[in-house]
């Protein structure tokens, strides 16, 4: 399993955002994309999903471009925005339900209430998601990442933003079972985060380097 990066640009009307970015991720390992606002990092990262095309450059899925895999690609993929996507006439529980739905994996209450629950918001499970915190929000649409330990790769948007220290701490909990068993973590965020992983990569698009 790998997912690789082959010389990708980014422009925005006559600005280059960056240029020649490349790396090569297997399982296991996360990449963290770090930059000043304004130098891409969301940009990037719908290129890495295919909901953007490059400049120059491709991105391929083990071996494959992702243009002409996306069918296969897309099963394997969950990605997470800056718009948490949760619906506010829904209960928090039905949230879960139904982004896991439309993902392919549908999965139960009880399931629903288990995800809510590891990431701390087993009260809040029956809430209208309209009366929910910024933060409980965040979670809620946080909580499909552990009904898809399956799905192989995720992407993430600032997947910290809004949340509290505990819920940060619950949340790099996850992302480490996901990665202990396997599975890929391409994140952005702005706080410092400590991921247990078999290789941890840092993309700076501020300065266009990868260590």
């Amino acid at each position: 399993m790998s997912l690789q990066a082959y010389h990708l640009a980014c422009t925005r009307g006559e600005r280059e955002l960056f240029q020649n970015i490349g790396f090569d991720l297997h399982a296991g390992d996360a990449m963290r994309v770090a930059g000043a606002n304004g130098s891409g990092k969301t940009s990037l990262l719908r290129m890495l999903c295919g909901l953007a095309f490059p400049a120059a450059g491709e991105v391929r899925w083990n071996g494959r471009n992702i243009r002409s895999a996306r069918e296969e690609f897309g099963s394997e993929l969950i990605y997470l925005g800056h718009a948490n996507g949760v619906k506010d006439d829904l209960l928090a529980w039905e949230n879960v339900v139904v982004a896991a739905t439309l993902s392919g994996t549908p999965v139960g209450r009880d399931q629903a209430y288990a995800a809510l629950g590891a990431l701390g918001l087993a009260r809040a499970a029956d809430l209208p998601t309209r009366a929910l915190s910024q933060g409980q929000r965040k979670r809620v649409a946080l909580a499909r990442l552990r009904l898809s330990m399956q799905t192989p790769l995720w992407i993430l948007d600032e997947p910290f933003a809004a949340l509290d220290q505990d819920a940060v701490t619950e949340l790099c909990a996850t992302l480490n079972l996901h990665l202990a068993q396997g599975g890929m973590v391409i994140y952005t965020t702005h706080q410092e985060i400590n991921l247990t992983s078999q290789r941890s990569l840092h993309l700076d698009l501020s300065r266009d380097t990868l260590c």
